[in-house]
């Protein structure tokens, strides 16, 4: 993500300016963008012109418009976000009030105002704009024959290729055939690989198959390293480096959290009721709250959240934000959405009952 300009006075109110230049940073402008804020950035609009003999006529013109969001619609196929709302500043093609839908795409620049930019708000963008923050991980998932290569986010899994290539079978007597055919599926893998991942950002790749198929290519890959004297490749302590993502450390945030309730469960909770009242004891540790919770159109909702996390890092606690793209941020989302570890046991909250909208 581009940041153009950022303009934040200190109560909270401002605007910045960002152009989105990939799909996860369309996801991180979805997550950024909520109802009731103003969004100002190029639109189409038709038009309707009338002449001097009472003929009408249509066209569609582009012009700059401001608008009061009030639905936010992400079509993660088409890569664009759907902003409707009603436009609050003085437009030549736009009455005041009038409602307007604005597309915001990738590398098209857009502004957003906000009423009061708050720390989870904040660090979204500067994760966003950080390009040490772009895809640490790169996952490989194979079968004879078949591949895909993806990049895994500290928000998203982008495919990048996707390779399916014939093999013969193997015929009594004779296996040249089925062996070129794997050697051809190999290269074919190794050079997307080469080609979609950064490994100046890129920590580590995952190889994942049924049987041995990724062994095998695990086999080739270090051979051709070793031949072409690829130390990227050929690193073995790459695989160590795994620890230091996102990705991976939400997924060990949630692996504890699973741990602490099947062994001390009056140390591990969930829902909002019992993490709120955790927190009034100090004893959170670390929080596990989902993105989507701050998408929320109700603002004291977004706000509720807000506080918790900047309540539990005051206290000394750990927060981590999952995105709900990725497997553990939605197996977080069936826990509520919001769960914490605590320092010390609380087993006065197991007596207390879910809300009825969180024990679904």
């Amino acid at each position: 993500m581009k940041l153009v300009s950022r303009y934040i006075e200190r109560d909270g109110t401002g605007r910045v300016a960002l152009i989105p230049e990939n799909p996860e940073d369309m996801w991180h402008a979805y997550n950024l963008i909520s109802h009731g804020d103003t969004i100002r950035a190029s639109t189409i609009r038709k038009v309707q012109t009338e002449s001097a003999t009472g003929s009408s006529s249509s066209s569609r013109v582009r012009t700059m418009l401001t608008v009061e969001v009030e639905t936010i619609d992400f079509d993660t196929q088409a890569c664009v976000l759907r902003l409707k709302g009603r436009n609050v500043e003085e437009n030549p093609y736009v009455k005041m009030g009038a409602y307007h839908t604005v597309d915001i795409e990738p590398n098209r620049k857009f502004s957003l105002t906000k009423a009061c930019w708050d720390i989870v708000a904040l660090e979204r963008i500067d994760m966003a704009c950080d390009p040490s923050q772009n895809a640490d991980v790169a996952a490989v998932i194979m079968h004879e024959g078949l591949a895909n290569v993806c990049l895994v986010t500290g928000a998203m899994t982008l495919v990048r290729a996707k390779i399916d290539v014939t093999i013969p079978r193997k015929r009594k007597g004779s296996t040249s055939q089925h062996e070129k055919g794997l050697q051809k599926f190999y290269d074919t893998v190794l050079q997307a690989i080469l080609r979609h991942v950064n490994f100046e950002v890129t920590r580590c790749i995952l190889l994942a198959s049924p049987g041995f198929v990724k062994d095998h290519f695990f086999e080739y890959m270090m051979q051709w390293a070793s031949k072409n004297d690829n130390q990227v490749l050929a690193d073995p302590a790459v695989t160590s480096r795994m620890a230091d993502t996102k990705a991976m450390a939400e997924v060990k945030a949630l692996e504890n959290f699973y741990a602490v309730l099947q062994t001390e469960p009056s140390r591990a909770f969930y829902g909002l009721k019992h993490v709120l009242k955790a927190n009034e004891g100090q004893a959170i540790d670390t929080l596990l709250v989902s993105d989507n919770l701050f998408r929320s159109q109700s603002v004291e909702e977004r706000k509720t959240y807000v506080k918790l996390v900047e309540s539990v890092r005051d206290n000394g606690g750990t927060t981590r934000i999952f995105s709900s793209l990725h497997v553990s941020g939605e197996q977080l989302i069936q826990l509520t959405g919001v769960a914490a570890i605590l320092r010390f046991p609380m087993p006065e909250l197991e007596e207390e009952p879910l809300d009825s909208d969180e024990d679904s």
